[in-house]
């Protein structure tokens, strides 16, 4: 770990943290409502812009593709199926960074030719923002 960044360390060990926790919990409706939960007050603890959209983007998501499960994935919310992520939301603030980014693992059927893009700079979510997120997230999970 000798050459990630400080944010980068913090990322890997909450990483970590989220896998003991989830073992922990074992299986079944009260993990998926634990790790929820988690997901919750991840983004009630993100500072006013990014939790405003984090808000949106967790309404967008969770009605787009009910099958998808919140769950933290390194700190921040995401979305899984079968234990396995989908798609994400990354604070800007928390990161340093001068935007937030929602993006897609490459278990999300977006595939479109030899090249296609995973993730998306949000500065600001606007209903054509919302509705294209929504088109994403449903076409991600078909």
């Amino acid at each position: 770990m000798a050459d990630l960044s400080a944010e980068e360390r913090e990322a890997v060990q909450q990483r970590a943290a989220e896998v003991r926790s989830s073992r922990r919990r074992g299986r079944g409706a009260d993990r998926a409502a634990a790790e929820a939960q988690d997901v919750v007050d991840k983004i009630a603890s993100m500072p006013a812009g990014d939790r405003k959209l984090a808000e949106r983007v967790h309404a967008v998501v969770t009605a787009a593709a009910p099958e998808l499960a919140p769950k933290l994935w390194y700190g921040m919310p995401a979305y899984a199926r079968s234990g396995t992520v989908v798609c994400f939301f990354r604070s800007g603030e928390m990161d340093g960074t001068r935007y937030s980014v929602f993006g897609f693992n490459d278990s999300a059927a977006l595939d479109d030719g030899g090249m296609w893009p995973t993730s998306w700079a949000l500065t600001e979510m606007t209903d054509a923002a919302e509705a294209e997120i929504g088109a994403l997230v449903r076409r991600a999970v078909r």
